[in-house]
């Protein structure tokens, strides 16, 4: 009776004032950083915030309506260009406006298409009920259990447990997404296409993404053209060869060819034909499925949360010496907003992106002696690596307009004209965007260097510290390879809407089992907490009923809620 009535006290203690559990404490701390920093977010604004504008829309507009093509053709025509773009551009000037976190990007994920596509075949296929109000239950039961992961604290006692291994495997899962997206898109396109016009697909989507790789590259040319043009020709590296391809088609007897494009509306209007409003009359939906969407919507709510915070991490690491206080919280309670909203309007959600949302931090990113001199960043990399620049540290500009223009200008591609303009796009180039977003997103995952690794002659590889085999790193990342593929064989299969589940089950497993299989000195070398300093296996990490804390530091008021703020 005694033990029971100790445990009680326990729990209870978490709920009264400090403890994790404590109502509303996260969201009160990032109630008061908003109002701290928004006026100051909008008093900057110069040319490279323009030219960040420009290149996030670029970079976000063309994946979206990629999966547009994807969703058309998965989900029946319920979903298509018009929503998948109205959905991005009206999630992200809400963000801009009232997130805690503006340099996080929104869109439609692939994590999310695959998820969507599957329950779009199970309802229309095994259970016979209507996709979009079973959806729209599904993003309404989602938005309270936001509300719910926000009202409790939920960053300080999930994300804080979280470490690289999971978060490089999500990221390497949203490569292997896209893909995988390219190819059946290409799949398609040999299916409906004739020969002639397939090899020019092939062509188009293969050369779509090498001269933006190509292109993206340019910062090194030098001394080939001036600083500025090599900048440029490196920012809108992705524009620049989509725009090439989607005229290469109309260039001599090219223009002779079937191409597939982008399926587009005429109006402003849903792209299924039985619908005329963007409105779902989600109440009609049987009461049992109404109960029954509780379960995609717990799904759906663990990828947007996972997926988000991931985002908004990445986006605030220690490189672009980020110094305002965001709020994760905050945040995760208006993701749970746009995300009813959404589902009420029968379009898809947005939420935190890879790899635009710290391609965006990147595009901010400038160079500051002290807080009040600027010195221009240095032009290559591997200057700024060996310390060439030693007296210089990086900054982002932390501002509302990139962001807020971004969404506003793919908020505009909802307009017939521009909708037009879209349907001029070649869907073997949105194959090839889907292989350069790809790339991206692998070329910054730390598993790639230790994938090379493997691949190393012994006697090449470089030295390790005191007490760490190549062994057990070359295990851990052949690990991790392993587990990404296997979640993504998961997303192939009738279980593939519970995937989400699995990475999260990632986190007790590699606290609880992994140090049973892997030396503590290795897993020091490859791993970390995702979101604060430091390792799991830190000498200076105590245990105690409130988890793992950091000696000396306060985590009472949600202190160190990520490496960078």
């Amino acid at each position: 009776m005694a033990r029971q009535s100790s445990w009680s006290s326990r729990t209870l203690a978490h709920f009264r004032q400090g403890g994790k559990l404590e109502p509303f404490r996260l969201l009160r701390q990032d109630a008061r950083n908003l109002r701290r920093r928004w006026v100051s977010d909008w008093t900057v604004f110069n040319q490279l915030v323009v030219a960040s504008a420009v290149y996030v829309f670029f970079t976000n507009i063309l994946p979206g309506i990629t999966f547009a093509s994807d969703l058309y053709v998965l989900t029946g025509r319920s979903w298509g260009t018009v929503e998948v773009v109205f959905s991005t551009g009206l999630c992200g000037v809400i963000f801009a406006v009232f997130s805690a976190q503006p340099l996080t990007i929104l869109g439609v994920t692939g994590p999310f298409s695959v998820l969507a596509e599957n329950l779009y075949e199970l309802c229309s296929d095994s259970f016979k009920v209507p996709f979009l109000p079973v959806m729209a239950w599904s993003l309404i039961h989602s938005a309270w259990m936001h509300y719910l992961l926000a009202i409790f604290n939920a960053h300080d006692w999930t994300m804080q447990y979280v470490t690289d291994f999971s978060a490089d495997i999500f990221s390497l899962l949203n490569s292997i997404i896209y893909f995988h997206k390219a190819a059946m898109e290409l799949k398609r396109t040999h299916e409906q296409m004739p020969l002639d016009s397939f090899l020019y697909a092939m062509i188009g989507a293969v050369g779509t993404c090498l001269v933006a790789i190509l292109l993206s590259t340019a910062t090194k040319w030098k001394p080939l053209f001036g600083r500025v043009i090599r900048m440029g020709l490196s920012e809108y590296a992705a524009a620049i060869s989509i725009i090439l391809f989607i005229g290469i088609p109309y260039i001599g007897d090219l223009a002779d060819l079937d191409h597939g494009r982008l399926a587009v509306q005429t109006s402003f209007r849903p792209t299924n034909p039985e619908r005329e409003v963007f409105f779902v009359r989600f109440w009609e939906l049987p009461v049992e499925w109404v109960f029954i969407s509780i379960i995609p919507g717990a799904i759906i709510t663990i990828l947007f949360y996972f997926d988000h915070e991931i985002s908004s991490i990445i986006c605030t690491v220690d490189r672009y010496g980020v110094k305002k206080p965001g709020g994760y919280a905050w945040d995760i309670a208006l993701l749970g907003t746009t995300t009813a909203l959404c589902g009420i309007l029968g379009i898809p959600p947005a939420n935190g992106l890879l790899p635009q949302a710290p391609l965006h931090s990147e595009s901010l990113r400038h160079w500051v002696v002290d807080e009040d001199q600027v010195v221009p960043a240095p032009e290559e990399e591997e200057e700024e690596e060996s310390g060439a620049h030693t007296n210089l540290v990086p900054r982002v500009y932390e501002q509302r307009y990139s962001h807020f223009l971004q969404a506003a200008m793919i908020m505009v591609f909802v307009s017939p004209p521009f909708q037009r303009v879209l349907g001029l796009t070649p869907t073997s180039v949105l194959a090839g965007l889907f292989m350069f977003m790809g790339y991206q997103s692998l070329s910054v995952n730390p598993m790639l260097t230790r994938f090379f690794h493997l691949l190393t002659p012994p006697s090449e590889l470089p030295e390790l510290p005191a007490g760490v085999g190549w062994g057990g790193v070359h295990a851990y990342t052949v690990t991790q390879i392993l587990v990404t593929v296997g979640i993504f064989a998961v997303t192939l299969t009738v279980a593939a809407p519970g995937f989400p589940l699995l990475i999260i089950i990632l986190v007790p497993v590699r606290l609880c089992v992994m140090n049973r299989v892997w030396g503590r000195e290795t897993l020091r070398f490859v791993d970390g907490w995702a979101c604060r300093e430091g390792k799991p296996e830190d000498d200076e990490m105590v245990g105690g009923d409130e988890g793992f804390v950091a000696r000396g530091r306060d985590v009472e008021d949600g202190g160190e809620r990520s490496k960078s703020q």
